[in-house]
């Protein structure tokens, strides 16, 4: 498991209410077409046939975004004082996004488990955080975020203030990504959904 920082791009900034109601975060770059099965020299080149003027250090970011980062691993997303913790999902490319207006054609699903305040994440944490870029690694041991704490079950049900509001059809959709997740081949995988069916069933 890797945790990773994620500071949307200017076009983006004004999505992150929007990636935290519909459970996904998005790197941007539209106009280069779907990425998965893609590689770095594949994604630099699109790059190139797109325009794009920083095309090695924005494949890099992309290349991270799209093969680098895992089912399972975390993402750190900054909203004004506070930092999202998700556990994230697998890639996926969404055709009627992929315009300038939009943008959030490349993304990834997130599910949202804790609103953390800045100020409470430790040094190291915050330094990732601070980093130039938009996608960074935490380039530690995992351990040493000491994210434990928002990431042990809660005994309460967080106040209605803690996560956004889910309405009860995503709710259905989300449960159902999970029953299918329970047939899945990778014994991680069938594992965290379980915890997380058993987790929605104790708090309902």
């Amino acid at each position: 498991m890797k945790i990773y920082s994620l500071r949307p791009i200017p076009a983006l900034e004004g999505k992150v209410k929007q990636f935290l109601e519909d459970n996904y975060v998005s790197i941007g770059y539209p106009g280069i077409g779907d990425l998965e099965g893609t590689d770095r020299h594949e994604i630099e080149t699109r790059l190139a046939d797109g325009g794009f003027a920083e095309r090695e250090r924005e494949a890099a970011e992309i290349d991270l975004f799209v093969n680098g980062v895992q089912d399972g691993d975390y993402v750190l997303l900054e909203n004004g004082d506070t930092v999202m913790l998700g556990d994230v999902g697998d890639y996926f490319y969404v055709e009627s996004s992929d315009t300038s207006e939009d943008g959030t054609c490349h993304r990834r699903g997130v599910t949202w488990l804790r609103r953390i305040p800045r100020s409470e994440l430790n040094d190291l944490v915050q330094g990732t955080l601070d980093a130039p870029g938009q996608l960074k690694l935490f380039a530690y041991p995992s351990q040493l975020a000491q994210l434990d704490r928002w990431l042990a079950p809660q005994l309460d049900k967080p106040s209605d203030g803690d996560l956004p509001q889910v309405d009860r059809e995503t709710i259905a959709e989300a449960l159902a990504v999970l029953k299918a997740a329970l047939r899945s081949d990778n014994p991680d995988r069938r594992e965290r959904a379980a915890v997380a069916i058993l987790r929605y069933a104790k708090s309902d």
